[in-house]
């Protein structure tokens, strides 16, 4: 911040900052003429990178670098060019013959040569440090397809595998004991507005059947007795409906 620079920024990085965030930094500083033919700039690289690109517009693309190097001539000093800034005017002609640009540039080699880098342990001998490395991982992710072992460098998946080939169905099934079954009946009972009354009543007949028993001690005896005096005082209310 001292000096005003980015500093560290890797190709991709000043590729993104070029075609997105450029146009939009340079508002209302620069000169309008210098200001447009930047803009210019980028949205011809941000055309020219895309993914999907209308082979109808390329030569609307192409006199649009023409233009851009013209009107960059116009508004910077001569010292300001050299063959990169030449190069441009090729781009679309080679997006012509070889077809979208983002399936021949260097980032991903450049990606991978830095994993090669960090294989480096020997500075004397860096190609037979990386080379061994290599080797090496090749070999663990070869034994990786026939024994249960992490791969290396791959993130675990967080899908379950079919076992087996076969499918999923009747894998999934889960037996759940009697008391997790009771314990599961409860807590939707305690959580069902209709049962709330049979509850509070149930409490308090546990309390007066208990009188000594403080409210921690009347909860665990709730819970436990709770099912039995439910079903039973509901199977009482029916027997009596029925009756009337």
């Amino acid at each position: 911040m001292d000096d005003l620079k980015l500093v560290g920024l890797k190709s991709h990085d000043c590729h993104v900052l070029m075609q997105q965030l450029l146009p939009v930094a340079i508002r209302g500083i620069l000169p309008d003429k210098v200001r447009v033919a930047i803009t210019r700039l980028c949205f011809l690289f941000n055309a020219i990178c895309s993914k999907v690109i209308d082979p109808a517009r390329l030569d609307e693309l192409q006199n649009e670098a023409v233009i851009v190097l013209f009107q960059i001539e116009m508004y910077f000093p001569p010292s300001f060019f050299d063959i990169m800034v030449h190069l441009i005017v090729h781009l679309v002609r080679e997006i012509q013959l070889c077809g979208p640009i983002f399936l021949r540039w260097m980032y991903p080699i450049e990606r991978y040569m830095k994993v090669l880098k960090g294989y480096t342990k020997n500075q004397h001998r860096p190609e037979a440090s990386i080379v061994e490395r290599y080797v090496a991982e090749e070999c663990i992710e070869f034994c990786s397809q026939y024994i249960e072992a992490k791969s290396v460098g791959v993130p675990e998946t967080r899908h379950v595998r079919t076992p087996g080939g076969k499918g999923t169905r009747g894998y999934n099934v889960v037996t759940m004991t009697r008391q997790e079954v009771s314990q599961a009946h409860l807590y939707i009972l305690n959580n069902t507005a209709e049962v709330i009354p049979y509850i509070e009543a149930h409490k308090k007949e546990v309390a007066a059947r208990n009188p000594k028993l403080n409210m921690m001690r009347v909860l665990p005896e709730h819970n436990k007795t709770f099912m039995n005096w439910f079903r039973h005082t509901i199977f009482v209310d029916q027997t009596a409906s029925k009756t009337l």
